[in-house]
């Protein structure tokens, strides 16, 4: 920096603040030079909260379909030599959205992207992630057939968030983060639901244990869980309550909620067992079929989800849903792996 020689000493001051505020926003801007966000069609509103976050513009790409329905794509910028970041959720049509994604990643990689990474941050057929012994032997493990497309494409990384099954990263032969929506849950806990301290966290199954033993931790809570057996997906045959909930808020957590039967299922059961409120938080609000008409008619104080899928159609509908911001996850998330540096701080941190 030039030495700064005035007689004014007030002038002097000036001009070395100024000096310092020119240097800072050319270091802000240094480091994320050489990177491209594009947005799938699935959550434009998601991609271009992160794009705000981080300061820069959404990337120019054109999406539309021949009369047959095939999905063609134009990428409208150079992506040569650049870090390529795309973000498409499994949501809506969720065939065609992954369709275009694929398209979208093979698109950048024949145009001389140096990296392309993909932001899913609700992964499609997650629920397919093993042959289920209540299934035949015939069973396909879908998760693994859509970590293969991904690879083959050409995607060199996925970040995603809440994994229905965290060994699906092992179905990838390149490196996976696996963000968490905990942190920014236990935020909103705390600032939305004033008895938290006497409340207790709840599993709407035993596949979600280990969820809610981690928040219920970290709350300092007790933690219950319903058993639960399916006569097949979507419907269940029969729940049964482990743990005291009488006389306490139940928080009902899971990771991802659909047609939503079994969340209202075990709000009945909850307050059968003499809970004075039930909240819901879900990562991924799915919502098809009967779900918001059943949550309508359910005892929930509140169905709290994150936005990984868009859900200002279902917040229109059910007043009861309201939608945690997870955009700056995500956005953090591409600045630190664009930079070069650990993500592992987000497992346990919301950023500001």
């Amino acid at each position: 920096m030039p030495v700064v020689r005035s007689a004014n000493p007030i002038r002097a001051k000036s001009l070395i603040r100024n000096n310092l505020e020119k240097s800072s926003v050319l270091k802000i801007q240094s480091r994320m030079p050489n990177i491209k966000v594009f947005s799938g069609t699935s959550h434009p509103d998601l991609a271009q909260r992160i794009v705000d976050r981080l300061g820069i513009d959404l990337g120019k790409v054109v999406t539309k379909k021949f009369s047959n329905l095939e999905t063609c794509v134009e990428i409208g910028e150079s992506v040569r030599g650049e870090d390529v970041y795309i973000v498409q959720s499994g949501s809506g049509e969720i065939n065609d959205n992954l369709m275009e994604l694929l398209i979208m990643i093979n698109a950048c990689k024949i145009a001389s992207a140096s990296r392309v990474t993909a932001v899913i941050p609700c992964f499609p057929y997650a629920r397919q992630d093993k042959k289920d012994k209540v299934s035949t032997s015939r069973a396909p493990i879908s998760a693994k057939l859509v970590a293969n497309m991904l690879s083959v494409a050409g995607a060199d990384h996925i970040i995603t968030m809440d994994l229905h099954a965290s060994q699906i990263q092992g179905f990838f032969d390149i490196p996976v983060d696996n963000l968490y929506a905990e942190p920014a849950v236990l935020k909103w806990i705390k600032e939305n639901i004033p008895e938290w301290r006497n409340s207790i966290i709840v599993s709407p199954d035993a596949g979600g244990a280990k969820r809610v033993t981690s928040i219920a931790d970290r709350l300092n809570v007790e933690f219950a869980l319903i058993h639960k057996e399916r006569k097949k997906a979507n419907e269940v045959a029969s729940m049964v309550l482990v743990g005291d909930v009488k006389d306490r808020t139940a928080i009902l957590v899971d990771d991802m909620a659909d047609t939503c039967g079994t969340t209202c299922h075990a709000a009945e059961k909850l307050m059968e067992a003499g809970a004075t409120k039930v909240y819901a938080i879900l990562t991924h609000g799915i919502f098809s079929g009967p779900a918001i008409s059943r949550i309508n008619n359910a005892c929930f104080e509140a169905v709290v989800v994150t936005n990984t899928i868009p859900q200002d159609g279902h917040m229109r509908d059910c007043p009861k849903i309201q939608c945690i911001d997870v955009s700056m996850m995500f956005a953090e998330a591409v600045r630190r792996t664009h930079n070069g540096e650990s993500v592992s701080y987000l497992f346990s941190n919301v950023p500001y």
